[in-house]
């Protein structure tokens, strides 16, 4: 898989910034000048790309979720319950624990413990 894409409304590129590079870590990557004209933003971690594209009618995903497998998933969550962005905990997957966060736009988001 080369990038996952979730939908954010307009003029939200400052907060999804705040979201997806100050408290995940991830950096943002340029949009390539024929895509920036339509606004929103994009984001890598390791070797995965979320991109954040704006929808007029925009509704969050709040069940379909993209998983991001963190090395530290007890100081991500940390960040983001003090970010503001409440976490919960999941059932652990093939005994990799997890949890999940809602971006500021509130869009799901899955946080999975690396092996």
């Amino acid at each position: 898989m080369d990038h996952v894409q979730l939908a954010m409304p307009a003029g939200g590129e400052d907060r999804a910034r705040a979201f997806y590079a100050g408290v995940l870590g991830m950096t943002e990557v340029p949009k390539p000048p024929v895509l920036a004209a339509r606004g929103g933003a994009w984001f890598a971690g390791g070797a995965v790309q979320v991109h954040l594209g704006v929808e007029e009618d925009f509704r969050p995903a709040r069940k379909a979720h993209p998983a991001l497998a963190v090395e530290n998933l007890a100081g991500v969550r940390a960040a983001c319950d003090a970010a503001g962005f409440h976490t919960t905990p999941g059932e652990p997957l093939d005994g990799r624990p997890r949890a999940y966060v809602h971006d500021p736009f509130g869009n799901r988001i899955e946080l999975i413990q690396t092996a």
